[in-house]
């Protein structure tokens, strides 16, 4: 499909909802403006969360790992004024199936399809493969922001009528993007996710002494239980990167993504491209054994969070995963003085080890009104049940009680 245009009722005078298939045609400066603003001399600066990025969808496109091929056709919506500057986008994707979301309507879809209806295509506002919180409603600063975000989720239902899609999804979105989706109609979902936050620690023993006693002899034990045998622990980022760490990281995203998925979504290329364009935000924590690499773990590095991505092992070492992946993000974090360590969607063994349990969330727009009431009273039962599951959680926490 090429470019649509579409005016949106209550625009500013002679504004344009553009729907572009490639984010390639839209400046990389006037995207990442929207995603996170200008600077004091009106220059662009790179988005604090690196996955809304222009870089980072960029690679995903380019490599071939979100296309029309592999069901995620992009659909970006982009709001040119008059003069033809940019002043919003959102990252949208028109999709065949339900894989790579994080938030899951099988069932929804399901339900539908033995009901006689067809519930794909649809609409995705998203960061592919990403369960990361983040803006999905791209705009720059001023006084009408709020309208725009409002015309962006506006533009973007209807859309997924002249697509006839069955529905638009808004998935990790920000507390207060769900909020204004919830204003409009949507409707609202919500999730948890296990976070790490940094109380302003000055090392890990600074964090560990945060720690109920029992829990701090655990990490200790299994910091421990990783690196014997010789095992070493390397960090990895900026200048540094080089194709054979993406040759080794490759193999062990392929190996878990197999075991896991099925078919692992992204391909070598996209790794090329993001160690070429967002070289200085990413982090590779990698484990040597005998002179060989044997794990790693891909974390990125936003400008107040790292966020765990991707991680896999050619070797067995008991405790080797928690090290790589939860408490060398915990180094990190600290040693940079990051606030929090986002490590990925749900896992509750999480918990034992100081990442504490946080809501994410969702917005839905349903077309037709029979699946949008099942899918209501569903959404209004579960969001109750996610809200006592994390104060069950909150109640396990590891740190010390301070009453």
């Amino acid at each position: 499909m090429g470019d649509i245009e579409q005016r949106q009722q209550g625009a500013e005078d002679g504004a344009i909802v553009r729907v572009v298939s490639r984010i390639a045609t839209v400046p990389a400066l006037e995207w990442d403006a929207c995603a996170r603003g200008a600077d004091s001399r009106g220059n662009a600066a790179r988005p604090d969360n690196p996955f809304i990025s222009h870089a980072f969808l960029h690679a995903l496109e380019e490599s071939g790992s979100a296309t029309r091929a592999t069901g995620w056709l992009p659909q970006h919506l982009v709001l040119e004024d008059a003069a033809g500057g940019i002043s919003a986008c959102m990252p949208c994707y028109l999709k065949s199936h339900s894989y790579g979301e994080y938030v899951f309507d099988h069932a929804w879809a399901d339900a539908y399809e033995r009901a006689g209806g067809s519930y794909y295509p649809k609409l995705q506002a998203a960061v592919p493969f990403t369960p990361v919180t983040g803006q999905r409603l791209l705009v720059r600063d001023g006084p009408d922001r709020a309208e725009r975000e409002a015309l962006l989720l506006q533009a973007a239902a209807t859309l997924a009528e002249r697509l006839e899609a069955s529905s638009l999804h808004v998935t990790f979105p920000t507390l207060e993007e769900w909020e204004l989706a919830g204003s409009l109609g949507f409707l609202q979902r919500n999730d948890q996710q296990f976070h790490w936050r940094n109380e302003g620690y000055q090392s890990f023993e600074d964090f560990l002494a945060a720690l109920a006693s029992r829990k701090r002899k655990s990490i200790r034990g299994e910091r421990k239980r990783a690196i014997e045998g010789g095992v070493e622990i390397e960090w990895v980022t900026g200048a540094g990167l080089t194709e054979a760490h993406w040759d080794a990281f490759f193999a062990f995203y392929m190996d878990t993504g197999s075991r896991k998925w099925g078919s692992p979504y992204l391909t070598r290329t996209f790794f090329s491209l993001i160690g070429e364009t967002m070289r200085d935000e990413i982090l590779l924590v990698l484990a040597k054994h005998a002179d060989r690499i044997i794990a790693g773990a891909l974390n990125f590095i936003g400008g107040d969070a790292l966020y765990g991505r991707y991680w896999g092992a050619l070797e067995e070492h008991p405790c080797l995963h928690f090290e790589v992946c939860y408490y060398q993000a915990i180094d990190f974090a600290i040693a940079h003085e990051l606030a929090r360590v986002e490590a990925g969607a749900q896992g509750a063994h999480k918990l034992a080890r100081g990442y504490l349990p946080v809501k994410t969330y969702s917005a839905h727009w349903i077309r037709d009104p029979a699946l949008r009431r099942a899918i209501a009273d569903y959404l209004k039962r579960e969001r109750a049940a996610v809200a006592h599951e994390i104060a069950l959680l909150g109640e396990e926490s590891p740190y010390r009680r301070t009453e």
